[in-house]
């Protein structure tokens, strides 16, 4: 089993950037990459937190109903939403329907409108200090101290399904960590 994987236009990615084509596009231009702006954030939190117990790709395959469905993720429709938009959600085969993940889903955008200075100074508060990227798959955690204290936090602010690992997940998507391979060839983030 390799850690990099060379794609057929002769870049080397991240094991698993190159095994589909969503993949491929995704790891090649979003994760990773420092992601600002409470709607966007609150977007990536809400998919880490559908995809527990699932598979990113199925996600990724979703995230255009799930974009249509929660209307683009804006944090303040979504903290309006009803009991109706719950049903609505929960009849919508485009998406996850999983009702515990809804009702998180609708729940978290109700605290993530309430937060002082907002969702994303929050969450890039816990960003880690930059690091060497791993040089293998072995070397990529699943839980850090960062996401560990991350996820403390967002529960304490009342937000749900925000465990660590799915914490550390938002952190590697959302470019709060760097955790391209050694050798892949997407660039480092310098800034």
């Amino acid at each position: 089993m390799t850690d990099l994987v060379v794609g057929d236009d002769g870049r080397a990615r991240c094991f698993w950037g190159g095994s589909t084509p969503d993949y491929q596009a995704y790891h090649d231009t979003e994760w990773g990459k420092p992601l600002r702006g409470d709607d966007a954030l609150f977007e990536r939190l809400t998919l880490e937190a559908f995809q527990s117990g699932l598979s990113w790709i199925t996600i990724l395959r979703k995230r255009p109903a799930f974009r249509a469905a929660f209307d683009d993720f804006s944090i303040a429709k979504v903290a309006a939403y009803s009991e109706a938009d719950a049903t609505r959600l929960m009849a919508d085969a485009g998406i996850v329907r999983n009702r515990m993940k809804v009702d998180a889903a609708l729940h978290n955008a109700k605290v993530a409108a309430e937060l002082p200075d907002g969702l994303s100074a929050l969450l890039w508060s816990f960003a880690p200090l930059k690091k060497p990227r791993p040089a293998t798959r072995v070397d990529v955690p699943a839980i850090t101290p960062e996401s560990t204290t991350l996820a403390k936090s967002l529960k304490k602010q009342g937000f749900k399904f925000v465990g660590p690992t799915t914490a550390y997940a938002l952190m590697q998507a959302t470019g709060m960590v760097d955790d391209h391979l050694i050798g892949c060839w997407v660039p480092p983030v310098t800034a």
